[in-house]
């Protein structure tokens, strides 16, 4: 409950003892507890404690009922009963925060806004809550994709920062800044802020937590960066950077007599505008751990994407036990996300189909992800649809996909698209094809990413195979190989080298074929990419048996019957699941329950 001010008036103290005690009470009475704050009324109290009591009546409601009208009340009362009063800043200001919140939870963004921008031009003489609030807005800004705003509130805030003489907080506005530019994709401001950061952290002479949970904020943006431009391979030294910073930030705590699940309270200097976190270290782990995850993923590491998966998902649930932050359930859904599209690699489908139910269980839990992420979710079910032969649903999911990702220049409408050329090329459906030309071409392609473009010429050199047009093939193939080798995207530099021996096969030259996919049958081994292994050891045991080979062919012959076996087991058992049947769901909100003949519904 907010502090109270002076006021020693003896009926004051005791009904907000009395208060406080039902509170925290185990389990706590807050019926009691609010009965007693209203009670405070009655004795006609000053103005400043008068808007004190709105205030803490306020955030109880808001915290612990769903009498959401009557919060908004107190909070609107706190908010303007201190307006002519003196040395009454934190209720002003925290109630200012806490309704501009409770408005942009009920999605009256645009009432939020105004409240946000009043109290930042009369906290100027407060630092702390300038800052706070100057944070506060630039985030409804960027929830709006108004990322112009945004940037220009962040960067109001490094000037203030700056003018208050805290490195810190500066380089916190400094990095979201470089954040949301990063998601905007306006590079020339990522570099500016980047290049500015660098140098403040290497100089930082602030407290030793504070200068480690900057360098995790920056060297976590700089993986990311690599990672969007599809750059696997030279973002390893920076991953690797990151992995022994937070590694340095568990042993300052552990060493300091701290388990990894404790609260972590705030580091204490002497200026106030220091009192921000970024995230807490548990949580930071838990992004590490992310960042990990997608690094994995992308270079085709599938073992270690769900060795690190897996211990993120366990940390995460340790968390929600102490820690309802929403933040939790991004990360949860993002490296679900990412071992959804392992898992399909891999061959396990029935695994992937679970996990997928389980990511609109997750999105249950906050609608607003669901928002954010539809689009994904129906891209992963058009990858299973892909996988379980269902070409039609899979066309379905991603055209889903498209309408609710709304930019055609993004790159997981650039992912989306190659996917699709793929389902059209196997069932034979040129004009679609030709349609979706624009958006597949390698050399006018929307996405900045290495390793899209990469597989923008795969997806050409497999439509030139299709087309037996094995010249172009082999050309389109050659220009995916050297870019995948360069970044080292191992998937696809396996699918280049089986489908470049397939296409040797064809013409008739064994030997080169043999050169092409026996590489690729140990490449698609490590990763493990069975359906590249099903492929490859159906053509080494044709080779072999060209060769007169007889010992390999029969090797090749049980490990084909082997792959094949796995696959159509696997195949089986998804199609039985009734979470199968959420490759039909093309609208409406996330499926939370299956009912009994296999296909999704919406009952709440």
């Amino acid at each position: 409950m907010a502090s109270a001010p002076s006021f020693d008036e003896p009926w004051y103290i005791s009904l907000l003892g009395l208060a406080e005690n039902f509170r925290t009470s185990n389990p706590p009475n807050i019926r009691l507890c609010i009965h007693c704050l209203q009670s405070i009324f009655n004795f006609s109290p000053p103005p400043h404690i008068e808007a004190r009591t709105h205030l803490q009546l306020g955030n109880i409601l808001m915290t612990h009922t769903k009498n959401i009208d009557l919060a908004r009340s107190h909070l609107e009362k706190a908010w303007t009963i201190p307006s002519a009063i003196t040395n009454t800043d934190d209720v002003r200001f925290e109630s200012a925060s806490n309704l501009s919140h409770l408005y942009e939870k009920q999605g009256q963004i645009q009432v939020a806004k105004p409240i946000l921008r009043q109290a930042i031009e009369m906290s100027l003489h407060a630092p702390y809550w300038h800052c706070r609030l100057l944070f506060q807005l630039a985030q409804i800004h960027a929830s709006e994709k108004d990322f112009v705003s945004a940037k220009s509130l962040l960067s109001v805030g490094a000037d203030f920062a700056a003018a208050a003489r805290s490195d810190y907080t500066r380089l916190l506005f400094l990095l979201s800044k470089g954040m949301l530019a990063l998601i905007e994709r306006d590079m020339p401001t990522v570099s500016e802020c980047m290049s500015v950061a660098s140098g403040l952290i290497e100089h930082f002479n602030g407290p030793v937590t504070h200068k480690e949970s900057l360098r995790v904020f920056f060297l976590v943006l700089q993986v990311c960066h690599f990672l969007m431009a599809g750059q696997v391979k030279s973002v390893k030294p920076v991953l690797k950077q990151l992995q022994q910073s937070i590694q340095t930030i568990t042993q300052m705590h552990t060493e300091d007599g701290e388990t990894l699940f404790e609260e972590e309270p705030p580091v204490v200097t002497g200026n106030p505008v220091d009192q921000f976190q970024w995230l807490p270290k548990e949580h930071m782990c838990v992004l590490v751990y992310l960042v990990t995850v997608m690094h994995s993923m992308q270079a085709g590491y599938m073992d270690k994407a769900q060795k690190y998966t897996d211990k993120a998902l366990m940390q995460i649930e340790k968390l929600k036990m102490l820690d309802t932050h929403p933040l939790l359930l991004t990360f949860q859904l993002m490296l679900l996300e990412h071992i959804i599209m392992c898992r399909l690699i891999m061959g396990h489908k029935s695994v992937a189909i679970q996990e997928i139910f389980q990511a609109c269980h997750v999105c249950q839990h906050q609608p607003r992800l669901f928002a954010m992420h539809s689009a994904q979710i129906h891209t992963l079910i058009g990858l299973y649809a892909m996988s379980m032969n269902c070409m039609e649903a899979a066309e379905a999911q991603f055209k889903t996909a498209l309408e609710a990702n709304k930019s055609s220049e993004s790159d997981l409408s650039s992912f989306i698209n190659l996917n699709l050329a793929i389902v059209y090329l196997r069932m034979n459906r040129q004009n679609d094809l030709m349609r979706l030309v624009e958006f597949i071409e390698p050399e006018s392609f929307h996405s900045h990413s290495h390793s899209l473009k990469a597989a923008a010429f795969f997806v050409k050199g497999l439509q030139s195979f299709f087309q037996a047009n094995y010249s172009d093939a082999k050309r389109f193939l050659r220009e995916t190989l050297k870019m995948a080798n360069a970044e080292d995207v191992n998937r696809l530099t396996s699918c280049s080298l089986v489908l470049l021996g397939h296409i040797f096969l064809s013409l008739g030259n064994n030997q080169e074929a043999m050169n092409l996919v026996t590489p690729a049958m140990q490449l698609a081994g490590k990763i493990p990419d069975v359906h590249v292994q099903l492929w490859a050891s159906s053509l080494l045991k044709d080779l072999y048996r060209l060769v007169g080979d007889t010992v390999n062919e029969a090797e090749g012959y049980r490990m084909h019957t082997t792959f094949s076996q796995s696959l159509l087991k696997d195949h089986f058992q998804s199609s039985q699941l009734q979470e199968h049947g959420l490759i039909q769901w093309t609208s409406g909100p996330c499926p939370f329950h299956l009912n009994t003949s296999g296909g999704a519904s919406n009952m709440l």
